[in-house]
């Protein structure tokens, strides 16, 4: 053997020397493609794991308190959950007059074992000045008290974590409040109560008030520019913000299926309606309801079926008996040394008062987003159509429609002919609801003069249902463009985001119309037609002929056919009289309030107090004010009136601990119903099953349901590394490299005893 083991190697050198080689670089091949597919099996199991806690995180994320969902009552622990129970909501509104007050009562019960802290987010009106918070939970009755927002969350969170029970009331929008109650005992029930003030709002002889009753699905578009904001000191210096709904989770309520489920959140609502004078017709236009009538000024409404889902407004009108109708009102209120004044004046009509209207050009907008499937795109249809009627042959229009794309129909506005109204007539009836809603380059759009005619009155009629979550971009736009132009915002569907609406309309110069159901269009789009054909009144101004008064607001606006011009004022004493003087047309107007037949009145300070509030907020958008003055006049009036601001919040504490220590809380989330008319597929896309990798997309971005948010720019989806492919090539290279070795070998080695044999 070893005479043969040396023969063999010095006689076959290089054909070992290959073998060897082959062997080793299969080898080699071998172990690195191996290594490889170590790599990618670590790699996918971090890849799993860092989805696992994004999504583990997402979910997090949703269920803490600031993040909570409309009408939501969250019953929390660390990544635990259990599913609380609404009772119901009762709203009992008192109208006085010219205001009403209105207190929703929510009740909760807790049916677990389990401590708990309630999270809730409903909507309220975006004029009420938000004053009381009292809650019960068992025995226990806690009454709220104002401080600054970041005071009240401090002091919540003490008590929360001292095991005490506490609410929190804090404001996301004028119209959007939220609601946390915190250590909830084991089967305890919980009431929760809000009141607010509100004015009764008026249009001609129509009387009227509206409740909210549910948030809809908003439209948040993603940053595209970013917003600058430099420093008032000089230094050159300044911050950029790039999302334009920064609070988006706040807002966003998580909706069911209406074909799926039944509806959740049941509602009573009670009016004791004291007019103040003898009523003729009160109608409820979206519930049915019973009317009781204790005297000739006084109603009382309920509902007539019982309790029903929180899925529409409630809105309700009354109007005086026939030739009776108050043309001036005036409503006094004395809190500390103050008098505080609440005065009503009709305008003129135009019988009383009349001109040639001038040529107009009306740029008309409708919103055809996924929002605004179902009955709310056959309204806005139907309101543009009969308002492409209403045109007059010196008319000029056009007509520009939006979802999160958009179209102008013509490239400038065209004379309102029959071949230009033919045109815009086909392109309204071909309209069909889709897509998410990019209100501001719409806007942008329409308040673009191309004309430039002084002559003509530019206005612009915008329907719309107003489900998005950037208002300030959309109040920020028409400060910097509006021009000549008037905007007149019509709201369209049974939840509309009037905040946006009465907002832009007020920046616009214009006034705002809803329309809740096909059978209100003829009738409120000829009140529109009513205030757009006929000259406003401006050159407003009021004067107090004996008593220093602060005014709101500041600076009057024109207003319109059929509405009343409303002031709110703070005196230093009730004497003398209020003179107001304007223009119709081309024509003077004045009248004379004497001051000593205002008659008592409830709530006016704190109406007075809101109002100036929203003026402080205006003055903001139109750079009148700067940021850090106009914080500071919110706060000192909130804190003055005791009402609930972006800067202030009501909090309540529960001397007493009442959670044990170590006893831990636990989360639940309930979802709302879909306002009534909408789509559920138009809003949310087609119904079907989720995959897991779906569902972990769908809660990354619950905040913005499917169809009406950007297209995701990256995927959740898990992926191997891209080694995949080159790792198994290297490996079946490997393997038939050493596999061709071993025959190669075999067959040398039997070569060799072959040859020794002979």
């Amino acid at each position: 053997m070893d005479t043969y083991d040396t023969v063999d190697s010095h006689e076959h050198p290089d054909e070992h020397l290959w073998l060897d080689r082959l062997i080793k670089v299969g080898l080699f091949l071998l172990a690195q493609s191996i290594a490889v597919l170590l790599v990618s099996f670590v790699a996918l199991l971090v890849s799993f794991e860092t989805s696992w806690s994004a999504t583990t995180e997402q979910q997090a994320s949703l269920l803490q308190p600031g993040d909570a969902r409309s009408g939501t009552l969250l019953l929390k622990d660390d990544g635990a959950t259990t599913e609380a129970i609404r009772l119901g909501t009762d709203v009992d509104i008192t109208v006085s007059g010219p205001t009403l007050r209105t207190r929703v009562t929510q009740v909760f019960r807790n049916p677990t074992k389990n401590w708990v802290e309630a999270t809730y987010v409903y909507p309220l009106a975006s004029d009420g000045a938000v004053d009381t918070l009292k809650m019960v939970v068992g025995d226990r009755v806690i009454v709220g008290d104002i401080k600054e927002r970041q005071q009240a969350r401090i002091i919540y969170e003490q008590a929360r974590r001292t095991g005490q029970k506490a609410a929190l009331t804090e404001q996301e929008r004028p119209n959007i409040f939220t609601n946390s109650v915190a250590n909830i005992g084991p089967g305890e029930t919980v009431l929760v109560q809000i009141e607010y003030q509100e004015p009764v709002h008026q249009s001609g002889n129509e009387y009227s008030l509206r409740v909210p009753l549910v948030v809809g699905p908003r439209y948040n578009p993603a940053p595209i520019v970013q917003s600058v904001d430099f420093r008032n000191d000089g230094s050159g210096w300044g911050a950029t913000t790039s999302d334009p709904v920064p609070d988006r989770d706040r807002i966003s309520p998580q909706v069911l299926d209406p074909a799926k489920n039944a509806p959740v959140n049941p509602t009573s609502i009670t009016v004791h309606l004291n007019a103040g004078f003898a009523l003729g017709e009160v109608e409820s236009h979206h519930h049915s309801v019973k009317i009781e009538s204790p005297d000739d000024r006084s109603r009382v409404i309920t509902l007539s079926g019982g309790p029903v889902p929180a899925d529409r407004d409630f809105e309700l009108t009354w109007k005086p008996v026939a030739d009776k109708a108050p043309s001036v009102g005036l409503f006094r209120e004395h809190i500390g040394d103050a008098d505080y004044l609440l005065a009503f004046v009709a305008p003129p009509t135009t019988e009383q008062a009349t001109q040639k209207p001038l040529p107009r050009e009306v740029v008309f907008v409708i919103d055809n987003s996924g929002s605004m499937g179902g009955t709310s795109i056959e309204q806005a249809k139907a309101s543009l159509l009969y308002a492409l009627g209403r045109l007059q042959p010196n008319d000029r229009f056009n007509v520009i429609r939006f979802d999160d794309t958009m179209d102008v129909l013509f490239p400038t506005s065209v004379p309102a002919d029959a071949a230009h109204l033919g045109e815009a007539t086909s392109f309204v009836g071909a309209l069909q609801a889709r897509g998410g809603t990019e209100m501001v380059p719409a806007m942008r759009a329409a308040l673009t003069d191309r004309l430039g005619d002084t002559n003509m009155v530019r206005q612009i009629v915008f329907l719309t249902d107003g489900a998005i979550g950037n208002e300030q971009q959309l109040f920020e736009t028409i400060t910097a463009m509006r021009g000549r132009s008037r905007i007149f915002m019509v709201g369209i569907g049974s939840a509309p985001n009037t905040y946006l609406m009465t907002r832009a309309a007020e920046l616009g110069r214009g006034a705002f119309t809803h329309i809740g159901s096909v059978e209100q269009v003829e009738g409120r789009m000829r009140g529109l037609f009513a205030k757009l054909e006929n000259p406003a009144v401006t050159g407003l101004t009021a004067r107090f002929s004996e008593a220093k008064a602060d005014v709101t607001p500041a600076i009057i606006p024109d207003i319109y056919r059929d509405e009343p011009l409303v002031l709110a004022a703070k005196l230093d004493k009730l004497a003398g009289s209020l003179e107001i003087k304007g223009r119709v047309g081309d024509r003077p107007w004045s009248v004379t309030l004497p001051l000593q037949n205002a008659a008592p009145g409830k709530g006016l300070s704190k109406l007075w107090a809101r109002r100036k509030i929203g003026d402080a907020e205006v003055a903001r958008t139109l750079r009148e004010m700067t940021p850090e003055d106009t914080d500071k006049t919110i706060l000192a009036l909130a804190l003055d009136h005791q009402i609930v601001t972006r800067l202030t919040s009501l909090v309540a504490v529960d001397k007493t601990p009442d959670r044990p220590e170590g006893a831990p809380l636990r989360l639940s989330e309930m979802p709302i119903n879909l306002p009534a008319g909408w789509d559920f597929e138009k809003v949310f896309g087609e119904r079907q099953q989720l995959t897991p990798t779906q569902l972990r997309e769908r809660r990354a971005d619950a905040g913005q349901p499917a169809a009406r948010r950007p297209a995701p720019v990256t995927s959740d989806a898990i992926r191997l590394p891209k080694t995949g492919t080159p790792a198994e090539l290297k490996m079946i290279a490997g393997l038939i490299m050493i596999v061709l070795a071993l025959i190669l070998f075999v067959f040398n080695r039997r070569r060799t005893l072959l040859t020794d044999a002979a």
